[in-house]
């Protein structure tokens, strides 16, 4: 181990109700993401999932999601503002190698590119497909 190595650690959490959030923390425009990966996972969650976290090397998967032998990789950002935030949300999920099923959700309404195989997704249209 390294120096502060030692404090860090991989784990997110989430709270099961954002008025909580806003009610301890105020409003922020920049929890957007947060909020946005928590309203996501609670979905997962209310599916039925069992919800992961993934790391690859450097890369982080935002959620592996199992529900039996199906699985689903997903994606989380506010919106697609640039090459590198592209670049940033795709390269993990293009990076796995199995077919299952890999999504980048956001709220951006105008960029609509799938890139090879992996779906971009508004987060309305994510919420409301019947199955992942």
């Amino acid at each position: 181990m390294k120096g502060k190595e030692i404090l860090k650690t991989l784990e997110k959490y989430f709270v099961g109700d954002h008025s909580l959030l806003y009610a301890v923390m105020g409003y922020r425009d920049r929890f957007i993401s947060g909020v946005l990966e928590n309203i996501v996972m609670l979905e997962l969650k209310r599916r039925g999932y069992k919800v992961f976290v993934g790391k690859m090397d450097d890369r982080e998967v935002d959620f592996i999601g199992e529900l039996k032998e199906h699985r689903v990789y997903i994606q989380v950002a506010y919106r697609m503002e640039g090459q590198t935030t592209i670049d940033r949300e795709f390269t993990p999920l293009l990076d796995i190698r199995d077919h299952h099923p890999k999504y980048v959700v956001t709220m951006d309404e105008t960029w609509q590119d799938n890139i090879q195989g992996v779906q971009h997704k508004h987060i309305a249209d994510f919420l409301m497909m019947e199955e992942y």
